[in-house]
């Protein structure tokens, strides 16, 4: 890949100089976050963090070389320290353990943000790079500016060592960006988080340092890739790059993760230019990347690089969890329905389904269609090794292992918000969750919220209050119909904004129950090769393959990390009748859902479908052409069972098409597709 020339960084750090006229009050987010344990998992999403801690992310800081204390002093990798795996761990593990009250790795995180501190120099820089030689570049602190936020958040007794740090840190930043100093090909796609860090300073502990913030800011922005053009129409890449040419001589532009990072870039921008044409172009990112690369489970496919819309082409974990973060924000700047219904989306399809059940192993890619998960000669990534979807400790790249544990804990913390005016509370993402927060008049609120939820229809949100307050709930856009009911009152008909999607309820001081149904159709997205995908609320569903299980390598460190090859046991090629379509739904034994619940066999919700065996061959040796048009059967018609998606390690979710004539099930096809 070509670096970003000295040259160019040169030409806009002095065209900066002559233009730097920044607004020094930012402009507001639509809506607010909660601090680090307001908001905490309950029912199966607790189970779920929980196996999160009880795998590798809860226990690599006693093992893992990259993350463990031995090289918290950095040396010569670029991964160490607060060049990358040190501050993704740290961003990572800081909410986790809260989330979980995981002694164990609350007082790691605690002790890794202590070491750095301590060991700030007096120029203001954190990192490896005090007392020696190596060049000074800022991006591999950003992560770890986030983990220390939210450790103050949780904690507030730490907030002028921390703050005092960071504004210590934003000097010395400023200066190297006046120099054109500190920008290599990563901070230069990346300014987007600093921007945030610097942000969080201005609205909370601003010191008097508002014009630098701004000023810190805009230079960033000016010095790094213009998303504004990377995601325009005009520039936009409508497939696979790996034949293209960066018109911004910028490879890492179209860079998976780079690109779900700078989907935050223009809401974050517009937040110091106060320009409607930031936000229309931050709505203009997400819906060219979704149209022209995004996937069923939610996400977009870039192995490595943009890949458009094949089915066996891969999705980077890390790419999944920061576009779930990018997106959380987008929300709470802009207030679209869209953002959180993708976000949830890729939370309950993408995220688990590229981790094992017991979440000791992760791959570097997931597929959508994925007939087998081993070394892969050849391979249908062109940017990335045939180990890339190996489920192990660190298949093709360490940097999933480390940065994946922030998915959940995310997620979690930004489930609910609270309005600008601090006086009513917003519950965005949909599942089990309890929540406690003081809003404005000093009104004590708490919500518990039951549900099996995306593997159900209902929710009861028991919710306590010292004051009356207007209380909003989100209806995701797959809803049709539904109702609220209060305490033991009627059923009311929903009527959320349009915008929004928030449905709101005027809650009396005292206890209220809410009870809302949230029913939804089996929908059929159409795509490549006349395929189609299968959804049903939040959820795709896929055909999971039986699989043979094989050990590669088991890390002689710790036991439980091992590298797997998954073979398929069985016939995957089918093709399904639309039509024929029927949704299944079994109530769990006491209301409990099986623990870890993303794993074969285990949900309580399927479809089954008619099919049948076609020819379907191979691409290489190990990975399935794209989806056969007009197809023919081969085999006896027969009934299959489709899983949700984040339950299978080995799948076919993009099926060919054909008709038996039967009509029995009650699927709608989208007006247009899921990915528009």
């Amino acid at each position: 890949m070509r670096r970003r020339s000295a040259t160019t960084l040169f030409i806009l750090c002095v065209a900066l100089a002559l233009d730097t006229e920044a607004k020094y009050e930012l402009a507001p987010k639509r809506f607010e976050t909660l601090p680090l344990g307001n908001v905490r998992p309950a029912g199966w999403l607790y189970d779920q963090l929980q196996v999160q801690t009880d795998g590798v992310a809860g226990h690599m800081h006693e093992f893992y070389d990259l993350v463990s204390k031995s090289d918290w002093i950095g040396g010569d990798s670029y991964y160490s320290y607060l060049e990358e795996a040190g501050s993704y761990w740290f961003n990572a593990m800081v909410p986790n353990g809260v989330l979980v009250n995981n002694s164990v790795i609350n007082k790691k995180t605690q002790e890794f943000l202590d070491y750095v501190l301590d060991h700030q120099d007096e120029t203001g820089w954190l990192g490896p790079e005090v007392g020696t030689d190596k060049p000074r570049f800022l991006w591999g602190r950003y992560p770890f500016f986030f983990g220390a936020i939210q450790l103050v958040e949780y904690d507030p007794s730490q907030t002028d060592r921390v703050v005092d740090a960071l504004h210590k840190f934003v000097k010395v930043a400023n200066k190297m960006l006046r120099n054109c100093e500190g920008v290599d090909k990563w901070a230069a796609t990346r300014w987007e988080d600093f921007v945030l860090v610097l942000q969080w300073l201005h609205d909370y502990h601003p010191q008097g340092q508002q014009e630098l913030l701004v000023d810190t800011m805009v230079r960033l922005k000016w010095t790094g890739v213009p998303w504004e053009k990377v995601f325009s129409e005009e520039y936009f890449p409508t497939g696979p790059v790996e034949n293209l040419t960066n018109p911004f001589g910028m490879e890492l532009s179209w860079h998976g993760v780079n690109m779900a990072e700078g989907l935050k870039a223009l809401p974050a921008t517009y937040r110091f230019t106060h320009n409607q044409s930031d936000l229309d172009a931050a709505n203009l990112s997400w819906d060219l990347m979704f149209k022209y690369h995004g996937r069923p489970s939610g996400a977009y496919a870039a192995d490595e690089m943009l890949a458009g819309l094949e089915a066996v082409r891969g999705t980077e974990l890390c790419l999944v969890v920061e576009a779930m973060f990018s997106g959380s924000y987008l929300y709470q700047v802009i207030g679209d329905l869209k953002y959180a219904d993708r976000v949830e989306r890729m939370a309950y399809n993408a995220l688990p389904a590229t981790i094992t059940a017991d979440m000791w192993g992760r791959q570097y890619l997931q597929q959508q269609n994925q007939i087998a998960a081993k070394n892969m000669t050849p391979n249908p990534f062109p940017e990335d090794g045939p180990y890339s979807n190996v489920f192990g400790l660190e298949p093709n790249y360490p940097c999933c292992t480390v940065n994946f544990p922030q998915g959940w804990p995310k997620f979690i913390t930004n489930a609910f918000l609270k309005t600008i005016d601090g006086k009513s509370l917003i519950h965005l993402y949909l599942g089990p969750f309890n929540t406690e927060v003081m809003l404005d008049d000093s009104n004590d609120v708490k919500v518990a919220v039951e549900t099996l939820y995306p593997f159900g229809d209902t929710l009861k949100a028991t919710v306590t209050a010292a004051q009356d307050f207007s209380y909003f709930v989100r209806i995701p856009s797959w809803v049709i119909g539904g109702s609220i009911s209060i305490d033991d009152g009627p059923k009311q008909e929903l009527t959320p904004d349009r915008e929004t999607g928030l449905q709101e309820v005027g809650v009396k001081k005292g206890v209220t129950i809410l009870t809302l149904e949230l029913p939804t159709k089996i929908t059929i997205e159409n795509r490549l090769h006349g395929s189609v995908a299968v959804h049903r609320g939040p959820l795709n569903y896929a055909f999971d393959i039986g699989r043979s299980e094989q050990v590669i390598k088991t890390d002689p460190r710790e036991s439980h990390a091992i590298d797997w090859q998954y073979d398929p046991e069985e016939r995957w090629e089918y093709a399904i009748d639309p039509s024929s379509v029927v949704y299944h739904h079994d109530s769990p034994v006491s209301g409990v859902l099986p623990s870890p619940i993303f794993d074969s066999g285990l949900p309580p919700t399927r479809i089954t479908a008619t099919a049948c065996l076609i020819n379907w061959p191979l691409a290489g040796d190990t990975f399935a052409s794209s989806p056969p048009q007009n197809p023919e059967c081969v085999g006896p018609e027969r009934v299959i069972t489709l899983w949700p998606f984040g339950a299978t390690k080995l799948r076919i979710s993009e099926f060919p098409v054909l008709s038996f004539g039967e009509g029995v099930g009650d699927a709608q096809y989208l007006q247009s597709p899921l990915h528009v």
